[in-house]
């Protein structure tokens, strides 16, 4: 019994909390098996998984910054919207400035940036909820995005399309494979046993007992198996496909968030402000600069998902954006995000999207309709939530629960205690 505690406390993390969250990974392995199951193995193919990775990267870019505005207490209804206006934009100036790819994508996040800090400033600076000023955002640059594309569709040159529909290139001696996806496992392979690594240093270095040589071995095998599995699947594609440049650039973006939630006193500030906002001010936090940045960040990132998703369709037109907005909350929520800020991560977050990611893309593979195919997402959504809090309700195992305990105040008294302990559980938000 006790090496079954050692293994479930260990297997995903160095903490409990940490550990716990191995109950959402379980979901999606679920998730995906039964679709595995259902489709006859079509849902593991190589083809099935990069087209995953395809249509589903800009939608985990989102939920990356949807994550933080919720961690700060706020929401964002405009990333659609802001996606598709910046999408029109850099497409029309492609097509009549004839700008070069690169300076069209620089253009593109200016541009967001000039949205981020449009919405920045009312809700930092002028005090309108973030609700509203998004909701009013999500008219503005619809309506933006329809004015300037004169309701059109508006192509993109081949060059642009490689940031949404290009791959890995084809490198090297001729191996069955595309060389870069398996120099990328590799690379991948080695961080996590370097991480290992030095996780098992620090503990030693502070003292601390070490986890067990055993459980670190099964915690190896268990994720150098998946990153393994999923190198041979992504390099042993048809010819001219391999790992997608969005998904590149989706995992670049999640190590950089990652380290910026866990590691800067920027990302602990978030955690603080949305754990206790008034706490956090009297403890120091720029109140303000936090949420402007929030705001200003997601804005940006749905340029970029915008942007991401205008190359892999070849246009931009009056369509794109809807709904995205929904989808990146939903997966923030089933990532154990909690509603009233202050918690959640960037790898629980990409694990929700994930979930829902799959699940849409076994549906479509079973011929469901897109009104059927709504309807059980919904339901999947309000169920995942509603069975964990249930969970947490009784003192059972909980997701929620399990993500937020290293974020819960102490009872420690004084009124700058619940500011230290939100800055310090950011610093060690679960499995980021």
């Amino acid at each position: 019994m006790s090496r079954f505690k050692d293994l479930q406390k260990n297997l995903f993390g160095g903490s409990t909390s940490n550990a716990r969250q191995f109950g959402m990974i379980f979901a999606l392995l679920a998730t995906i098996l039964f679709f595995q199951f259902k489709t006859d193995g079509l849902t593991l193919t190589s083809g099935n998984l990069i087209n995953v990775v395809l249509q589903g990267s800009y939608i985990l870019i989102l939920a990356i910054g949807m994550l933080m505005v919720i961690v700060a207490g706020h929401i964002d209804l405009s990333v659609g919207s802001v996606a598709a206006f910046v999408g029109i934009i850099v497409a029309k100036v492609m097509k009549e400035w004839d700008l070069p790819w690169w300076a069209a994508i620089l253009f593109g996040l200016g541009v967001g940036a000039i949205v981020g800090a449009w919405h920045g400033f009312w809700v930092a600076y002028i005090g309108v909820p973030a609700f509203i000023v998004t909701l009013a955002g999500m008219l503005l640059f619809r309506g933006g995005n329809q004015y300037i594309g004169n309701a059109d569709s508006v192509p993109v040159p081949a060059a642009f399309k490689e940031i949404g529909a290009g791959y890995l290139p084809e490198v090297g001696p001729d191996t069955g494979y595309n060389n870069l996806t398996l120099l990328l496992g590799l690379a991948a392979c080695l961080a996590v046993v370097y991480r290992e690594y030095r996780a098992r240093q620090v503990r030693f270095a502070m003292n601390a007992d070490p986890t067990p040589v055993w459980v670190s071995a099964i915690r190896l095998a268990v994720m150098l198996g998946v990153i393994i599995f999923a190198t041979l699947r992504f390099a042993g594609g048809r010819v001219g496909t391999s790992f997608p440049i969005s998904g590149i650039i989706l995992a670049v973006l999640i190590l950089w968030y990652s380290f910026y939630t866990r590691n800067t006193a920027g990302g602990r500030y978030i955690y603080a402000v949305g754990g206790n906002s008034r706490a956090a001010e009297l403890s120091g936090v720029k109140l303000k600069r936090v949420n402007f940045f929030v705001m200003f960040n997601m804005s940006v990132l749905a340029a970029l998902a915008g942007m991401i998703f205008v190359a892999r369709s070849g246009a931009s037109g009056p369509q794109d954006g809807l709904s995205w907005e929904l989808d990146a909350i939903a997966a923030v929520f089933i990532g154990g995000a909690a509603v009233s800020g202050g918690l959640g991560t960037i790898s629980g977050s990409i694990v929700g999207g994930l979930v829902m990611a799959f699940l849409t893309n076994g549906l479509q593979l079973l011929g469901t309709g897109a009104d059927k195919t709504q309807i059980i997402k919904g339901l999947f959504l309000l169920a995942a939530v509603a069975f964990d809090v249930y969970n947490k309700s009784q003192g059972r195992f909980s997701i929620i629960g399990s993500l937020s305990k290293p974020f819960r105040r102490e009872s420690t008294g004084g009124p700058s205690a619940p500011a230290g302990t939100g800055q310090e559980a950011a610093k060690t938000p679960v499995a980021g």
